[in-house]
């Protein structure tokens, strides 16, 4: 074993990459649908492998270059995601949710330093347990951030090796139970209110018509429909599109073809027998006057009509706050399918009561002209692309670095965002300008992942690793047991006061309630178990935008945490 870990501090890539992999893989072990994720078992196989290492008496390590490239890509992408949600959230209903997780992000900010100072844990312990506590990683960075900008002073008899190491500690130490804790108490919290939650999550789809539509995966059912049908119906014979179209509004005269030849489907063209017309419709209406044209048959001429697919950035004033519902009587109606609605990133349910907001991503399938005119009258498309915009990414990477080197004197020392806090405003900014304009700035979600998932994983791998060699040194067992205990009282009690405050104050129906409270503790993880719970997708709309706000707060708390 010796050579082995000669070999990997002589080829501290291969070490790396081979520590990341490790923890991918352990990452998706799952013990009832639970496990530790990528992110934690990054950081527990990185320390383990460099505690082991250095039982041989080998010390590994990775340099602090590769470990702050990875986690300002990190960041950076993390402002890209949550930057449209962020803004929006500070207006409208968002409001709410914003209120409940500032809440939420503070109070377990508070809980972790005052219980770190009760009971005098060692240096660095309040950066790790926010970070664990509250399930954001990123915080581990702005915790070791204010440990290398000197606004945290490392105290005598220790060194920034040790905090660093202890914040590494206190992140393995709580962040299984901020994981499964979190879960637990966004599924049961209606139940020990005495709530039924599935009940209300019923009334909301009533309501505001929104279908159950989590879990479904692929499916052959299609809202909107195009066929083909042979003019055989003496009482259609004879009319023009206009005159059918009075009778039936429901339908669109897409396409008709006479013989060899496609004719212009013009409200004054008059149908006559043996034509086919290609009809677009609701599939409800499409089958509900059988025989109103006549037989349907699959011709390939009437049915060859350009489709097209594309996302539309809603931008025009004019729907914001307009319900889905109301566009069933627009001349786009069957000519377009709305197949996913996202709101900062993360995708809302579909009913006709669900309203427009700004900056909602309407992804759309349907006829070429519809969806450009459908595009027009909301706002921007954007069609689907490959291509990063590396343009754009390194203008946005330098003008976060840009930011984080402004600094404001506060006594004997200077308080700035610092390179990850600026990369994460960057972010927030260009994502909010690119959302508006569209003309600029493509970051696939694809690409966007990569940044934040390759860019943590790799970030708390190096931690781990450089963190292992004074574990050993640092672990007891009165350490870890006040550790685990601040960590518990901190993830676990902000989640009932959001949820006491959401439900009593702001009377939310429980059922998006316990998205929110999800959001506000910015874990998607009790979401998805929430929506099981009550067997319904709408948990999930109380969840974006506290999610977008929670994250950004959170992250910088880790700096917060220590300094304070």
């Amino acid at each position: 074993m010796h050579s082995v870990f000669t070999f990997l501090a002589a080829n501290p890539y291969i070490l790396l990459f081979f520590t990341v992999g490790a923890a991918v893989w352990a990452g998706r072990l799952s013990i009832k649908g639970y496990g530790l994720g990528m992110v934690a078992a990054a950081i527990i196989v990185g320390a383990g492998i460099a505690t082991v290492a250095s039982l041989y008496g080998v010390k590994l390590s990775l340099d602090e270059f590769t470990k702050s490239l990875f986690y300002y890509l990190f960041m950076y992408g993390v402002g890209l995601r949550v930057g449209p949600s962020f803004i929006n959230s500070l207006r409208g209903d968002g409001l709410k949710f914003t209120m409940l997780a500032v809440l939420c992000s503070v109070l377990g900010l508070v809980i972790v330093v005052v219980g770190a100072r009760l009971m005098g844990l060692p240096p660095g312990a309040a950066g790790g347990i926010l970070a664990g506590s509250q399930t954001m990683s990123a915080a581990i960075g702005t915790a070791e951030l204010a440990v290398t900008s000197g606004a945290y002073p490392v105290p005598d008899g220790s060194s920034p090796e040790a905090v660093t190491g202890m914040i590494a500690l206190s992140y393995g130490v709580t962040y299984i139970w901020g994981t499964v804790g979190i879960i637990l108490i966004c599924k049961y919290l209606p139940r020990w209110w005495g709530l039924d939650a599935k009940k209300a999550a019923m009334e909301y789809e009533r309501d505001h018509g929104v279908p159950n539509v989590d879990d479904t995966g692929l499916t052959g059912f299609q809202p909107v429909g195009l066929r083909a049908y042979q003019v055989d119906n003496p009482a259609t014979g004879g009319r023009t599109i206009a005159e059918l179209r009075e009778n039936h509004p429901e339908y669109r005269v897409l396409n008709v073809v006479r013989g060899d030849t496609a004719l212009a489907p013009e409200p004054g063209l008059v149908l006559q027998r043996g034509d086919v017309v290609a009809l677009g419709g609701h599939l409800s209406d499409l089958t509900a006057n059988i025989g109103l044209i006549g037989p349907e048959v699959p011709d390939a001429r009437a049915l060859n009509i350009p489709l097209d697919r594309g996302e539309i950035l809603v931008t025009g004033k004019d729907f914001y706050g307009k319900k889905l519902g109301e566009f069933r009587h627009s001349p786009l109606a069957g000519q377009i399918q709305l197949t996913k609605i996202e709101r900062g990133g993360v995708p809302i349910p579909i009913g006709t009561e669900t309203r427009l907001a700004r900056h909602d991503v309407l992804y759309v399938v349907g006829l070429k002209a519809a969806v450009e005119r459908a595009a027009g009258m909301l706002g921007v498309l954007a069609r689907h692309s490959t291509q990063t915009d590396l343009l754009t990414l390194s203008a946005g990477m330098i003008l976060g670095f840009l930011i984080g080197m402004i600094a404001i004197p506060v006594g004997s020392f200077s308080v700035g965002l610092g390179n990850a806090g600026g990369l994460l405003v960057s972010g927030v900014i260009v994502s909010s300008l690119v959302s508006r304009l569209r003309y600029f700035g493509d970051t696939p979600n694809a690409a966007r992942n990569i940044l934040e998932d390759l860019g943590l994983v790799t970030f708390v791998a190096i931690v781990g690793i450089n963190a292992g060699a004074t574990l050993l040194a640092q672990l007891t067992g009165s350490v870890a047991i006040g550790i685990f205990l601040v960590g518990f009282v901190a993830s676990t009690v902000p989640p009932f006061v959001v949820w006491a405050i959401g439900h009593h104050v702001f009377k939310i129906n429980p059922a998006v309630l316990m998205g929110g409270v999800a959001g506000a503790r910015s874990h998607s993880g009790p979401a998805r178990e929430a929506a099981k719970e009550v067997g319904s997708s709408v948990p999930w709309i109380g969840f974006p935008v506290g999610y977008a706000v929670s994250g950004v707060l959170l992250t910088v708390f880790g700096y917060f945490a220590m300094i304070l």
